[in-house]
């Protein structure tokens, strides 16, 4: 019988019903979408279900290794967490607030009165990028003023807009073109001046044989990016903060594990959806992880730990979403994020196991003939 500890919110998303369904999108990176934790109770011991709702809309992508790894290791299990990784729906940007989010959505759900709060943040600094076509002659953000930016969802605009001003744009002087699923295509036929992209899609588009350059985020921002969020309440709840916590652990060690043998992290995401191998051939898919993993390797590197929230990112994007009125009220970072789960879960994580079960995988043929390139995760 299982009984439920935790009703989170109810809907799924992109990327993560908020601000009650007042925008309108938030990208699929790979974040958290929505927690729901369920206690199964068992003869002796009790199991804690933690549902992740994918912002994407699929789970075919490389996106979530962190989050196979752990699965397939069984180090979610060790945690006393049953993990299950469901696809969300791609296009109701804030249908997913709940437990994952961009940060627009985010900071538009607590601005309307849903009281969640980011306890992970994926990747402490910007990951979104713009794509242009290879023979455009603009070389920065700030060139955008005036042009066609294509969007694969209109409530993207939510996300594109804290950027473009953080880089000295004004929002209402660019063109938001929807192209939905074919907006990469826009974007490399000249259709759009340029396309909002993100890190670990960039190698996913080479793969699939489109031919784009690109505006690299972390060069041009330092907004932060998708977060993992809780209902603000499960915050004063001590067995959901532990629920949480143990989460958070098995994430550093799929993390750890990966940074230790980027290709057997690889390796285990690519078999683990089979769907993958139809539109990316191994080395792309693992290209694409690598975009990735450096990525949420970001507040490691700089000795944060995994998942850090960054206090200053914070407070510029919090000003600006309030100037450009995503938010009415002008939000504080203590109500929006607590780094205290993330640095918690960084000291009890197992890494020694995580690093020692990677350097003993043994790759399969198809991933021991992938390039590694250079890995600086």
């Amino acid at each position: 019988m299982e009984n439920r500890i935790d009703e989170v919110f109810a809907s799924q998303f992109t990327r993560a019903d908020f601000l009650k369904r007042a925008a309108a999108t938030g990208v699929g990176l790979s974040l958290l979408s929505g927690l729901e934790a369920a206690g199964a109770l068992g003869a002796d011991t009790a199991t804690q279900t933690v549902r992740w709702i994918s912002p994407r809309g699929t789970l075919d992508v490389m996106d979530d290794f962190d989050l196979w790894v752990p699965v397939k290791q069984g180090y979610f299990s060790k945690l006393g967490i049953n993990a299950k990784l469901i696809a969300g729906p791609l296009g109701d940007a804030l249908a997913t607030t709940k437990f994952a989010a961009q940060p627009g959505v985010l900071t538009a759900s607590i601005d309307s009165g849903i009281a969640v709060k980011s306890i992970w943040d994926m990747i402490s600094g910007q990951v979104f990028d713009f794509a242009l076509p290879t023979n455009s002659p603009i070389k920065s953000v700030k060139q955008l003023a005036g042009k066609k930016i294509a969007l694969g969802s209109a409530g993207w605009s939510t996300i594109v807009d804290p950027i473009l001003v953080g880089a000295g744009v004004d929002p209402k002087s660019v063109h938001y073109v929807n192209a939905g699923n074919q907006w990469a295509q826009a974007t490399e036929s000249g259709q759009a001046d340029a396309g909002l992209a993100w890190e670990g899609l960039r190698a996913q588009w080479a793969g699939q044989g489109l031919k784009l350059k690109y505006l690299i985020g972390t060069s041009f921002s330092k907004q932060p990016s998708n977060v993992y969020s809780v209902r603000a309440a499960d915050l004063s709840d001590n067995s959901k903060v532990d629920l949480y916590t143990r989460f958070l652990q098995g994430m550093i060690m799929g993390l750890e594990f990966a940074k230790a043998n980027p290709r057997a992290a690889a390796q285990i995401t690519y078999t683990s959806r089979p769907n993958l191998a139809k539109s990316l051939k191994p080395q792309a898919a693992y290209d694409s992880f690598l975009e990735l993993a450096e990525a949420y390797g970001t507040s490691h590197r700089a000795g944060q730990g995994w998942g850090y929230s960054s206090p200053s990112g914070w407070a510029g994007y919090l000003a600006i979403v309030h100037k450009l009125g995503q938010t009415k009220k002008m939000l504080s970072p203590s109500q929006v994020y607590t780094n205290d789960l993330a640095k918690a879960a960084n000291a009890k994580a197992d890494k020694a196991t995580a690093i020692a079960d990677a350097k003993a995988f043994k790759l399969n043929s198809t991933f021991a003939a992938v390039d590694p390139g250079h890995p600086n995760i």
